[in-house]
């Protein structure tokens, strides 16, 4: 079973990685290196590596990404303005379906709200993914709030950058 997956995200990844040099729509280029970078996480978990998975997708799907799309609002692509009110309402009401249902799987999970017993740290191995989950959020946790702070700092920041001053901007000064 393992060589039929290996096949599947290894064929996957060569054309995601294609498309996301061939493809002239910007945004179509970040979807195919979401989904390159999605299938090669995918051949971390079947090489036994979850600790670099979770980091292949934390790190490179979610904040290379989020970096890309900065770029995207920093170039300033211009929109159809008829169809933008549309696409706000699909986007949303798409993302409150999905945080609906993930909101129901989790309250009909026979392990939601059980505590269960943690080994201590001293009984993990150093490169365990569980063992630096703990350290991470225990002993680093205020960096990681910290950084988080910044960021969101960064991306407001960002915004700030982009946005071009209207007609009613130019009034007010």
């Amino acid at each position: 079973m393992v060589p039929v997956f290996f096949v599947y995200f290894s064929v996957v990844s060569i054309a995601a990685g294609i498309l996301t040099v061939a493809l002239r729509n910007p945004v179509h280029c970040g979807l195919a290196l979401l989904a390159l970078l999605l299938h090669v996480s995918g051949l971390f978990i079947l090489l036994n590596a979850e600790f670099l998975w979770a980091v292949q997708v934390i790190v490179y799907a979610g904040a290379i990404l989020i970096l890309y799309l900065f770029v995207l609002m920093l170039m300033n692509l211009k929109t159809d303005e008829r169809y933008l009110h549309t696409r706000y309402a699909v986007v949303l009401f798409a993302a409150v379906a999905i945080c609906g249902e993930l909101l129901l799987l989790v309250m009909r999970s026979p392990f939601g709200g059980i505590k269960g017993d943690a080994p201590s740290a001293a009984v993990l191995k150093d490169g365990d993914s569980y063992a630096v989950g703990i350290k991470m959020f225990s002993e680093y946790l205020l960096p990681f709030e910290i950084v988080g702070v910044f960021l969101l700092g960064a991306i407001i920041g960002a915004i700030v950058l982009a946005k071009t001053p209207t007609a009613a901007d130019a009034e007010q000064e």
